[in-house]
C-alpha cells in the first residue's frame, strides 16, 4: 500500500468558515427524529413523471406532507395549468398485506420502504390510467371514474397494458394471465409447479441487470415473449426472516457466485397462449439474457444474450413466427481485464438502424448501426450516462452526459449533422430528465448541495415552459427553519494510492472555532456503481450529522462509476485492495488538516460500504478511530452470481482473488471499535454474512458491538426505525471518544 503525502491533496474552493468570519447561528439543531420525520425536510419528491399520449396531461406520483412514503396519483393540465388528485392511495387501496413475491420484488426495484401507488401506466389512447394498488389493479379514468381490475387474494405482479392497450397482463401464481382490458383474464401459460415462474425475471436479472419484467408485448398487440424460468438448478438458502414475535423460514432459490443459475427460456406466443414456438438462444444455456426488443415495426425480435463471463454480448434478432435466430452484431469488453456494463441506453430507429451506447472507446458513448457499419455519434468529453429520447422526424438525440466529473447536464446533438453536442441545462446544478416519446418535451429534474431537487418542463432547445415542482426554500418549506445552520459542501481532490489518478471528494464542516480540531464522519460506498461524491443535493442527514459537531467527508475510489473504464477496471479481480489504498489516502489527507482531530475519524458504510468498513480496519489498525459496518458482504461466495462473477471471476476458477477479498480470513486483526448493524429478514445480503463474522470475531475474542433489527431487509429504513439506527451509530461513537471539542 502507497502513502500518500499531503502535498498531492488541493482544494477546489476556500477553507472552511469559522465562527470568527460566519456567525454562530441559533436556530436549534436538526435532529435524526426531524430529519425522518414527515413532511420530508427535502420537500416533494415526485416519482415517475409522464406526459400522456397526446401531450396534454403530466402525470406523477407525489409523496404526502403526512406520510413521506406514501404516493398519490396527481395530474397536471397544461391547457389550464390546474394540478389535481387522479387517485387517492389511501381513499381507495384496502390495505391488503403484499404476497411474498411482491414484497420482494419491491425490494429488488428499491421501493420496498414505498406505499401507496408505486407505478401506473397510460392507455394508449390517453383516456384512462393502469393503477396497480394494494396487491390488485384499477382503471383510472381521467373523467373521475375508476374500474377496479382485479380483486383477489394473490398479488398481481408484473402488471402491464399491450402496447395498444388491447390487453391487460400479469403474473400471478407463476403464470402469465392475459385477458381484454375489462374484462376477466385467464392464464395463457402452464402451471408447471414451484420451480417454474412464467413471464417473471429471474432473481439476478431483477436484483442485478435492472430488467423487472419477464414479458414483451408486440407493437401490434397480436403477440407476446414470454419468459420461462427453471429455478431447479439454482441452489436453496434457507433464509430465516426473523421478526419481533416470530419467525418465517423461506426456502430461497439463491444462485451464489460459482453456482448453477436459472435456466432462462423465451417463447412467442399470442394473445391466448396459442401459435407458440420457442427462441432460439443458441446451443449454450449458461447465459444471461440481459434485455428484449420487438423491432418497431414488430418484423422482428431482437435479444441481448451475454455470456456467463460478461464479457461477451451478442445482439440476437429472431423470426417472432419461428423463433430462428441470428446473430445481428456482437459487442466485446472494452478491455481483457474488464466486463460490459448492461445498458437501457439504446434505442431500434423506424428506419432499421439501432441507435447504441458502448464504452468501446474507454468511456461510454452513442454510436449508430445500420445494419453493416457502425459510426461514432458523440464524444463528449465525461461518459454519456443516459438517452432521453430521439426526435425521428428532425434526426436529434437527447442524452445526458457527466460534465467536469461531479455534474450531469442534458444535451442535444444531430444524427446527420454531427459536431458538438449542445448543452440545454444551466451553470450551478447537476441534472437528471426524462422525455415524452416522440421527445418533443423534456422534464428536467435538478439540484445542488444548498437546492434540493426541482422540476420542470422545457421545450426541445431547453426553454422552461413550467414548473412541476420548484420547490423554493422560503418560508413555509420543511427546510427553512433549518436554513440559517445549512453548511456549503466544498470539493476537491487528492491523488489516489498511484500517485496519478484524481479522486473527488466532499466535505460538509460544521461552523468551527479557532484553534479546535473536530471528529470526522467518514462516508463511504467504495464499490462499482454508484457516484458518491456529486454537485446534488444530498438531504438534511448530512446536515444533522454536521450539527452535531462532525466533518462530513466522502471520496469516491477507482471502481466507481461515471469515470470511464480505465478508472472502473482496478477492482477486476481484486475486490477489497485499490478502494482501500484509496480510502486510506482519503484519511491521511484528513489527517493533515489544522482543523481535523487525527485521532477521531469514524468510518460509516452499508452493504459494499460495510464490506469496506470491515476491509479498512483490517488492513491499517489504529488509522480510523472507529468504524460502522451495515449488512457487510463479508464473503463474496455468499453474493450472487451475476454481480460477484462480473468484477471477481468464477470462485471456482479464481479462489484465490476470493480467499484475498474476504472479510473473514482477517477479521481478528479488527482492534479499533466495529459497531456491526444488520436486518435480519435480508433477502440481498443475507444474514449468514454477518453471522459468520461475528462466530469468527467471538471465537478470536474481539470486542464489538452489534444491533439486529427483526423483521427488516437490506433496507433498514423508516419514519420511527431510521432515527433510532442513527442514534445508535452516534452513541456508539461517544461512548468510544469520537466526539466533538467541548463548547
Amino acid at each position: 500500500m502507497r502513502h500518500l503525502l499531503a502535498a498531492a491533496a488541493s482544494l477546489a474552493l476556500a477553507t472552511p468558515a469559522i465562527a470568527d468570519d460566519h456567525a454562530m447561528s441559533e436556530t436549534a439543531d436538526l435532529t435524526f427524529e426531524q430529519v425522518f420525520a414527515s413532511p420530508s425536510l427535502d420537500g416533494p419528491s415526485p416519482r415517475q413523471a409522464k406526459l400522456s399520449p397526446d401531450g396534454r396531461y403530466l402525470t406523477l406520483l407525489r409523496n404526502r406532507e403526512d406520510e413521506r412514503e406514501r404516493y398519490d396519483l396527481w395530474g397536471y393540465d397544461r391547457e389550464n395549468g390546474q394540478w389535481r388528485m387522479l387517485v387517492d392511495s389511501e381513499a381507495l387501496g384496502t390495505g391488503r398485506e403484499l404476497s411474498e413475491d411482491e414484497k420482494m420484488q419491491r425490494e429488488r426495484a428499491r421501493v420496498g420502504n414505498l406505499r401507496g401507488i408505486i407505478a401506473y401506466q397510460w392507455t394508449a389512447d390517453g383516456t384512462g390510467i393502469l393503477v396497480p394498488l394494494d396487491g390488485d389493479l384499477y382503471l383510472a379514468r381521467l373523467d373521475g371514474s375508476i374500474q377496479r381490475l382485479t380483486d383477489t387474494e394473490e398479488s398481481e405482479l408484473n402488471p402491464a397494458l399491450s402496447e395498444k392497450s388491447t390487453y391487460l397482463s400479469f403474473v400471478r401464481d407463476r403464470q402469465l394471465w392475459v385477458g381484454p382490458v375489462g374484462s376477466e383474464a385467464q392464464p395463457i401459460t402452464p402451471k408447471e409447479g414451484d420451480a417454474i415462474r412464467w413471464g417473471e425475471a429471474e432473481f439476478v436479472a431483477q436484483e442485478e441487470m435492472s430488467r423487472l419484467t419477464g414479458y414483451w408485448w408486440s407493437p401490434d398487440d397480436k403477440r407476446i415473449v414470454v419468459q420461462r424460468t427453471d429455478e431447479s438448478p439454482v441452489g436453496i438458502v434457507t433464509r430465516a426472516a426473523i421478526g419481533a414475535t416470530g419467525t418465517k423460514v423461506f426456502d430461497q432459490r439463491y444462485p451464489v457466485a460459482g453456482s448453477d443459475n436459472a435456466i432462462v427460456e423465451l417463447f412467442v406466443m399470442d394473445p391466448d397462449g396459442g401459435n407458440r414456438v420457442q427462441i432460439d438462444l443458441g446451443e449454450e444455456s449458461d447465459i444471461y439474457v440481459a434485455r428484449v426488443d420487438w423491432a418497431p415495426d414488430g418484423s422482428a425480435i431482437y435479444v441481448q444474450r451475454q455470456n456467463r463471463e460478461q464479457t461477451v454480448l451478442d445482439m440476437l434478432k429472431v423470426d417472432p413466427a419461428t423463433g430462428a435466430s441470428e446473430i445481428f452484431f456482437t459487442e466485446n469488453a472494452a478491455r481483457e481485464d474488464y466486463w460490459i456494463n448492461i445498458s437501457d441506453e439504446y434505442k431500434f430507429l423506424k428506419n432499421g438502424d439501432l441507435l447504441w451506447w458502448s464504452e468501446r472507446s474507454g468511456s461510454g458513448q452513442f454510436y449508430l448501426f445500420d445494419g453493416s457499419n457502425w459510426s461514432q455519434l458523440t464524444d463528449t468529453p465525461g461518459p454519456v450516462t443516459k438517452l432521453l429520447g430521439v426526435d425521428q422526424e428532425s434526426g436529434k438525440i437527447f442524452f445526458q452526459a457527466v460534465e467536469d466529473v461531479l455534474a450531469q447536464h442534458v444535451y442535444v446533438i444531430d444524427m446527420a449533422e454531427g459536431g458538438e453536442a449542445r448543452r440545454l441545462t444551466s451553470d450551478g446544478f447537476t441534472h437528471s430528465a426524462t422525455m415524452d416519446k416522440d421527445a418533443k418535451t423534456l422534464l428536467i429534474t435538478r439540484s445542488n448541495h444548498n437546492q434540493p431537487s426541482q422540476s420542470y418542463l422545457a421545450d426541445a432547445q431547453g426553454n422552461h415552459l413550467a414548473w412541476v415542482e420548484q420547490n423554493a426554500l422560503e418560508d413555509g418549506h420543511p427546510y427553512a427553519p433549518h436554513l440559517a445552520s445549512h453548511r456549503p459542501a466544498r470539493y476537491g481532490t487528492i491523488k489516489a494510492a498511484d500517485g496519478v489518478t484524481d479522486l473527488y471528494y466532499k466535505m460538509v464542516t460544521p461552523e468551527m472555532e479557532p484553534g479546535k480540531q473536530y471528529p470526522v464522519f467518514y462516508y463511504h460506498y467504495s464499490g462499482p456503481g454508484p457516484q458518491v461524491v456529486t454537485r446534488g443535493w444530498d438531504g438534511a442527514l448530512q446536515q444533522a450529522v454536521v450539527d452535531k459537531g462532525y466533518i462530513w467527508f466522502e471520496l469516491d475510489n477507482r471502481g466507481s462509476a461515471n469515470r470511464g473504464v480505465d478508472f472502473e477496471q482496478p477492482l477486476y479481480r481484486a475486490m477489497g485492495s485499490v478502494e482501500v489504498e484509496d480510502q486510506k489516502a482519503g484519511a491521511e489527507y484528513l489527517k493533515t488538516l489544522d482543523y481535523v482531530d487525527a485521532e477521531k475519524i469514524a468510518l460509516y458504510g452499508w452493504s459494499y460500504g460495510g464490506y469496506m468498513t470491515l476491509k479498512q480496519l483490517q488492513a491499517d489498525p489504529g488509522l480510523y478511530a472507529a468504524g460502522i459496518s451495515g449488512a457487510p458482504v463479508t464473503k463474496w461466495e455468499l453474493y450472487d452470481t451475476h454481480y460477484t462473477e462480473r468484477y471477481m471471476g468464477d470462485p471456482n476458477k479464481v479462489p484465490g482473488a476470493y480467499e484475498a477479498s474476504s472479510a473473514i480470513p482477517q477479521a481478528t486483526a479488527i482492534s479499533d471499535p466495529l459497531l456491526l448493524i444488520h436486518g435480519m429478514a435480508d433477502d440481498n445480503v443475507v444474514f449468514e454474512n454477518s453471522s459468520e463474522l461475528i462466530s469468527v470475531l467471538q471465537e478470536g475474542n474481539v470486542p464489538f458491538e452489534m444491533m439486529l433489527y427483526p423483521g427488516y431487509t437490506h433496507r433498514v429504513s423508516g419514519e420511527m426505525i431510521s432515527p433510532h439506527l442513527w442514534n445508535t451509530i452516534f452513541s456508539f461513537l461517544e461512548r468510544n471518544g469520537v466526539t466533538p471539542p467541548e463548547e
